[in-house]
């Protein structure tokens, strides 16, 4: 299994604890605005990582991927403020955090690669 694939899949698993987090958060009625913005972030991320499978061009793959580091920043910034406003147990994110910065990583990984062949 090839690097990307295996960043698809992570990304994939991730997107599903998310929606799985949100899903919790919808239950507890916490604020609709920011489990939307985790959701939408979250899964973004998986979402722009499919695309770069189809890219134009390698800059267009980095781009696709530059994406999707974005989003994961933004993911992380979404469950921080849910944790640190108490709208969610650190302990219940704890997981998927983990996860996140496996995905960010490979992210970077995969840019600095990509950029290097450019």
């Amino acid at each position: 299994m090839n690097s990307k694939s295996v960043l698809k899949e992570k990304s994939f698993h991730f997107s599903l604890q998310v929606i799985e987090i949100c899903r919790c958060l919808r239950v507890s009625n916490t604020d609709y605005a920011m489990h939307r913005q985790l959701l939408r972030s979250g899964t973004a991320i998986g979402a722009s990582i499919a695309e770069s499978e189809f890219a134009q061009s390698k800059a267009d793959f980095i781009n696709k991927l530059s994406i999707a580091l974005k989003e994961a920043n933004e993911t992380r910034y979404w469950m921080d403020l849910l944790c640190e406003s108490q709208n969610i147990h650190k302990q219940s994110v704890a997981d998927a955090e983990m996860l996140l910065t496996e995905i960010i990583k490979m992210l970077v990984s995969s840019i600095k690669t990509s950029k290097g062949k450019q």
